[in-house]
């Protein structure tokens, strides 16, 4: 039986899943072909005497927002018997770079010399042995959503890619910007722009120009916001999830958090959900809602109550969620017990609840839905 992303897709056209489409049937074709070409590759390292074989060039696929990266991405990533894959939200990996370079830095010396990746002429340096270890977990590293917009993260990628590659590890990403136009305007960017080369150098560029916004389409011709709490209102949420899942199976997934884990219970398609206990009933705070908006374009909430002052706490939280969704333009769809202007009358923190049911009015609307997927930052304000 053939393996690999294309057959596949085939099948969710021909089961009216998905629409036929003709950009994504050519980017499917080129990661079929990636696929075949990366399963021969990941067989002939097993061999010892065939480590030095050349791996296959990667593949970054950019475009605009809705038009199927990160389903093209999981088609990829999920119908394969690569082994040695590793499918990761960018800004997670960038995530546990950082990790694992502290990591690095807190050994003694004896066991920095002890690492089999490290540098002989630079046993301080972090990249050798982090990319080294990288490389070890996964030979083929498939990202979602590529981006750069954190400085910390753009002085490192040049030294840290350069090394994966000798490595050798294949790259395959997902983008809404091209290559030439990461970390734009950024601080210190020709600091940067050697990395863009290198990555140019090491993945073929194709850019999906699909007809339509599919992620807009699922949500489209429907309410994201369903009100008053009823069979009704969980009905059109399950509707508007399956649209969204279009035949992909949910799973829950970790994500990590300043040194902490938190479950995601449902993911697919790069989209969550949640109920409404399990994000405002629990200790959780801006960062967290901040790492969720990161790491997914749409946020499903179910049954959102009527929170009266007894519930300032849960309130709370609840602004805290809305301003991280508003400031990453993530897709929202809820459902909740009455309008947004009702949702928390009165009690502390009413005043600044008004600017919440404010933005849940805004985030229902075509400009709000049709904008593009942006990463939140700690500590900024929205307007």
């Amino acid at each position: 039986m053939m393996r690999g992303p294309k057959p596949r897709f085939d099948a969710l056209i021909r089961d009216g899943v998905l629409d036929a489409d003709a950009a994504q049937a050519m980017a499917i074709d080129q990661l079929q072909h990636l696929h075949d070409a990366v399963r021969a590759y990941c067989r002939s390292r097993k061999g010892w005497f065939q480590r030095s074989q050349k791996p296959p060039r990667g593949l970054y696929l950019w475009g605009g927002v809705g038009r199927g990266k990160t389903l093209l991405m999981d088609l990829f990533a999920n119908n394969t018997d690569i082994a040695s894959i590793r499918r990761v939200h960018f800004h997670e990996f960038m995530g546990d770079v950082h990790d694992r370079i502290a990591r690095w830095r807190a050994l003694s010396d004896a066991q920095k010399k002890s690492h089999k990746g490290v540098n002989r002429k630079a046993p301080d340096d972090p990249m050798a042995p982090v990319a080294h270890d990288l490389a070890k977990d996964a030979l083929v590293l498939c990202f979602d959503e590529f981006q750069v917009s954190d400085i910390a993260d753009a002085m490192i990628l040049g030294r840290l890619f350069e090394a994966l590659f000798e490595n050798g590890v294949v790259v395959v990403a997902t983008s809404n910007r091209a290559p030439d136009d990461l970390y734009k305007n950024g601080l210190n960017r020709q600091l940067f722009t050697p990395f863009i080369e290198l990555l140019k150098q090491k993945a073929d560029v194709v850019k999906l120009d699909a007809d339509r916004d599919y992620r807009l389409d699922k949500l489209a011709g429907a309410p994201v916001y369903h009100q008053p709490l009823s069979a009704n209102a969980d009905s059109a949420m399950d509707d508007a999830w399956a649209r969204m899942l279009s035949g992909a199976r949910e799973k829950e997934e970790e994500l990590p958090v300043k040194g902490r884990i938190l479950k995601i219970p449902r993911t697919a398609r790069g989209a969550a959900r949640f109920h409404y206990s399990e994000l405002m009933e629990q200790p959780l705070g801006a960062n967290d809602y901040i790492a969720i908006v990161n790491r997914y374009g749409a946020l499903f909430v179910d049954r959102i109550p009527i929170m009266g002052p007894e519930k300032r706490n849960e309130a709370r939280r609840f602004i805290n969620l809305i301003d991280a969704v508003y400031d990453s333009r993530t897709k929202f769809v809820c459902s909740a017990d009455g309008p947004p202007e009702t949702l928390y009358a009165a009690g502390d923190g009413v005043f600044e609840f008004e600017r919440t049911a404010s933005r849940l009015v805004y985030m229902q609307s075509e400009d709000y839905l049709a904008a593009e997927h942006q990463t939140a930052r700690a500590g900024e304000e929205g307007d």
